[in-house]
């Protein structure tokens, strides 16, 4: 089983991959560990989204650990480790309630995609067992609850959803109270895939999770940020902005397989300090699988 989610991960970062190769290359060449080879690792680091930061230091590191020797795969599985090391965390899936639904957010900009990624997490919570539910209360965007209400059929999972131009608090509000009285596992809550640089909208996420967190103890356990992979080094500020609004706890990383932007995962995560829950790697619904800093590193030198 696990050789099967790598290849799909190996797959789904085809195009990330491609730019890694520039960095596999350049530790599989003849030298020595000098002015030149860290400068020509700094560049590649850089062409290959890895961010400022995390580019520094690694340089720094290996300059310190391997300065004046030669190039061998030591080298190379050095800088696979340190690249490992930004990634861990120890916070890994869904924090589940103790009791009770859990009850996940969704936020993220229109066209990160949001709605796929929720598609995509219910089908996958669904073949764990879980009883699931997804309240639509992106309510300003009818192509996102008509979207919804499609996957939800299709996979098989309750929806609660409103009119056009409803309030999304009391989407929130009803299915909350639909979960507890029917013994749901799990219910993902869509929110508006609201631009973060209007107020009104990142108010309106606010006023959702003060609801949930009414309605039902500990709630929301968990506010996933979808962020779209192919916009590199802009999903920082995406996450910037949202965080400040609402306490994210992980980051769903989508459309990894269309970019080749895959290394701004480390400076996503050296900025935000979030943890990678969840990886979108294809366009089938079981194309999101849960983050795993080994997979994802030996993908990237493979």
């Amino acid at each position: 089983m696990f050789g099967a989610i790598f290849k799909k991960i190996k797959q789904g970062l085809a195009k990330t991959r491609s730019v890694f190769s520039g960095i596999v290359d350049l530790f599989r060449g003849r030298g020595r560990v000098d002015k030149a080879f860290l400068d020509e690792l700094e560049r590649r680091l850089y062409l290959a989204d890895v961010g400022g930061y995390g580019v520094g230091l690694i340089v720094d590191k290996v300059r310190q650990a391997f300065i004046d020797k030669e190039v061998t795969g030591e080298v190379e599985a050095f800088v696979k480790a340190q690249l490992r090391q930004m990634l861990s965390d120890p916070s890994e899936g869904i924090r589940y309630a103790p009791t009770g639904p859990t009850i996940v957010m969704i936020a993220g900009v229109n066209g990160s995609g949001k709605t796929t990624s929720i598609a995509k997490l219910a089908k996958k919570l669904k073949d764990d067992g879980k009883k699931v539910m997804v309240a639509a209360c992106d309510t300003f965007r009818a192509a996102a609850v008509e979207q919804l209400s499609i996957w939800s059929e299709r996979i098989g999972v309750e929806i609660v959803k409103n009119q056009q131009g409803s309030d999304p608090a009391s989407v929130a509000h009803d299915a909350c109270d639909k979960a507890k009285a029917r013994g749901f596992d799990v219910v993902i809550v869509d929110t508006a895939g609201r631009l973060h640089t209007q107020v009104h909208l990142m108010r309106e996420l606010e006023k959702i999770h003060r609801i949930v967190s009414r309605q039902i103890e500990g709630a929301p356990h968990e506010v996933f940020l979808v962020l779209d992979a192919s916009t590199g080094q802009n999903a920082i500020n995406q996450a910037e902005m949202f965080s400040k609004s609402v306490k994210c706890t992980g980051i769903i990383l989508s459309k990894l397989d269309g970019t080749a932007k895959g290394g701004a995962i480390f400076a996503i995560k050296e900025k935000i300090g979030l943890p990678v829950k969840f990886i979108g790697v294809g366009e089938g619904l079981d194309d999101l699988e849960p983050f795993d800093p080994d997979s994802y590193v030996n993908a990237l030198f493979e």
